[in-house]
């Protein structure tokens, strides 16, 4: 009986031991990251050396550049969602091909964005002229339409 307490406890141990490193490496993953906050989804921090997830853009940012009337073409995405990782692939040289600056809004990490900008599912595509919403594509979709929507967003 007594093994088996000395055994239970030392699983235990290797459990708790395994949980604090691995939350010690997500953090220190997580350092410095363009969020600006102290730890991050998973999803997120797979995705921070990936290139086409540079062009980040925080909910004050947006929120100070519509409040001035300032224009803005944002992807909201989350990390989590299948049909993003499909899409950023097809749609961030798509508004490098048409000249456009397309900004990345990581709803996973601000999930106050989906009531902020009547987010129904992610991908979600929205420009925003003069402050205002102009136009707007949710879902996945071919590179062509996105094509299409990054140069009406350009003229």
């Amino acid at each position: 009986m007594k093994k088996i307490i000395i055994f239970g406890g030392v699983i235990i141990l290797l459990f708790a031991a395994l949980i604090f490193v691995t939350q010690q490496q997500n953090q220190q993953q997580a350092a410095d990251n363009p969020f600006g906050k102290d730890t991050l989804a998973q999803e997120t921090i797979d995705q921070l050396d990936d290139p086409l997830y540079e062009n980040i853009i925080l909910p004050e940012e947006l929120d100070e550049r519509l409040e001035n009337g300032g224009d803005a073409l944002v992807y909201f995405y989350s990390g989590q969602c299948e049909y993003c990782n499909q899409a950023t692939p097809l749609a961030v040289p798509a508004a490098e091909e048409e000249g456009v600056e397309l900004e990345l809004y990581n709803i996973l990490e601000f999930p106050d964005g989906w009531e902020d900008y009547d987010i129904e599912g992610t991908p979600t595509f929205i420009y925003f002229e003069d402050g205002t919403e102009v136009d707007r594509i949710s879902g996945l979709h071919g590179q062509d339409t996105y094509e299409d929507f990054f140069a009406q967003a350009s003229e």
